[in-house]
């Protein structure tokens, strides 16, 4: 997998950087946001250096969005964080502060303040939600593959 050594979340994956890492397994990586907008704010990464949602393009990727989603939503209900009441999605670019994908999984939503609402606020032109990022790369990934049945025609 390829890293990049300036990386803080690449430095974390290798154990190089110190985090509270709730999961882990071959792919991704969870672990405790230290700068926490609720009481269960985490961070689900690929371990592989992916800069930011927009370089999310290839069908392996949609795996690996549903493994993000599907493990720190396991993670948010083993801490004891609400499920009903959670926030899942990404800074989009420029306004992630890492230049690494990271999923944010926040617990209770409604318990954040003034600014994290801002700041986590969906439907904006600086976060979006998971969702939104599996619809919008599963759309490019049938628009690639319906071009390249054109370009064979």
């Amino acid at each position: 997998m390829s890293a990049n050594v300036n990386c803080i979340f690449c430095k974390i994956t290798q154990g190089n950087a110190p985090a509270d890492i709730k999961f882990e397994n071959a792919e991704i990586i969870i672990f405790k946001d230290i700068n926490p907008a609720a009481e269960h704010h985490y961070l689900a990464i690929p371990k592989e250096h992916i800069v930011n949602v927009n370089s999310l393009n290839t069908p392996d990727h949609e795996g690996l969005l549903e493994q993000l989603i599907s493990k720190g939503k396991k993670v948010i209900q083993e801490q004891g964080g609400n499920i009903n009441d959670l926030r899942l999605g990404f800074h989009l670019p420029p306004f992630n502060t890492v230049d690494h994908l990271h999923l944010h999984l926040i617990s209770p939503a409604s318990s954040m303040s003034l600014l994290h609402r801002i700041m986590f606020m969906v439907n904006s032109w600086s976060f979006a939600t998971a969702e939104q990022i599996q619809k919008k790369l599963h759309k490019l990934i049938e628009q690639v593959e319906v071009s390249q049945i054109n370009n064979k025609l």
